[in-house]
């Protein structure tokens, strides 16, 4: 069975743990080449000894390769800013590009939300590790009911941020905000990232909070179970995603002043905070399992790469 060829640009940590989850468990895909910039990089020498072409001369470089014309699928996992840049090259030549950083050139892409919806898109954007995590939960309550607000806190062990999430730092809270929005269903989105420099360094976490209106205790059962489901959902793809306890959901003062803020046309408003407690352990394929933040992204973009190169050959 043919696979499909893939390349990878961006031999730093996200870029070298995806290039092992592709090589270890991808069912439709073969690593075709790794890119990179850096010629002493452990990225590019590290996939050089598992027998993957390798350059360190980026884009140009990769056209350059012997039967880079036979590459379908280009993972980028370098910054938002390299982006631009690299699908500038790319795209005219059919390129399939699924993007790692925050660029938001192409449509937001959450597996577990909107996979399907996108599947014919030249440029899928997968957000940022905090949106992963948390726009499935998101969703999963604007499905029962509509949210006025939510507001993402994504923590993150400072060892497992490399120099790209760290320069992408502000497009991080921009695009994880717009994505709240249009893939989670929140009328209104916001993101905090907070990069954790404790030692021994701690799990990746998250909570997300949604304000809604939902006095109805039913209505409130339906909201958990919906949480649950989705979050078994990530759980297929990303086996350490995990809730950290049930679902809370608690009432507003009625003089909250962001409710009274949020409040529609009708004079409605928010009457309940639905509060969830995330953790994702990474799978340890390159870098210790503390770093969920990594492996969320590189096995969401994985997920999709998956998904497109079965419905080519219409596996």
């Amino acid at each position: 069975m043919s696979r499909t060829k893939v390349a990878i640009i961006g031999s730093g940590n996200i870029g070298t743990d995806l290039l092992i989850k592709t090589l270890r468990g991808a069912e439709h895909l073969e690593a075709a080449a790794m890119v990179g910039i850096d010629p002493a990089s452990d990225g590019l020498a590290r996939a050089a000894r598992l027998g993957v072409p390798v350059t360190h001369e980026g884009v140009d470089g990769l056209l350059a390769l012997p039967g880079s014309d036979e590459i379908e699928i280009v993972f980028d996992a370098t910054s938002a800013k390299a982006h631009e840049a690299n699908a500038a090259k790319l795209l005219p030549l059919g390129k399939r590009l699924i993007d790692l950083t925050p660029a938001a050139i192409g449509p937001y892409v959450v597996p577990a939300v909107n996979l399907d919806d996108h599947l014919d898109a030249p440029d899928l954007n997968m957000v940022t590790c905090g949106g992963q995590a948390t726009i499935p939960v998101v969703a999963a309550v604007s499905r029962v009911v509509p949210v006025a607000y939510a507001e993402i806190v994504a923590s993150i062990a400072s060892k497992s941020a490399g120099p790209g999430t760290r320069a992408n730092i502000d497009e991080f809270t921009e695009t994880t905000s717009a994505a709240i929005e249009r893939v989670g269903g929140a009328r209104r989105g916001k993101a905090i990232i907070v990069l954790n420099p404790a030692e021994p360094p701690l799990m990746m976490r998250d909570t997300v909070f949604c304000l809604v209106t939902a006095p109805d205790p039913a209505v409130q059962e339906e909201i958990r179970r919906s949480v649950e489901k989705m979050a078994a959902e990530v759980a297929a793809y990303v086996p350490g995603y995990r809730l950290k306890q049930r679902v809370q959901i608690t009432e507003l003062p009625g003089n909250q002043p962001v409710g009274t803020l949020l409040a529609d046309g009708s004079g409605d408003r928010p009457t309940h905070q639905v509060s969830v407690f995330l953790e994702v352990e990474g799978a340890a394929h390159y870098l210790p399992a503390y770093a969920g933040n990594l492996d969320i992204m590189t096995s969401a973009a994985l997920r999709v790469a998956e998904r497109i190169a079965a419905g080519k050959a219409g596996r």
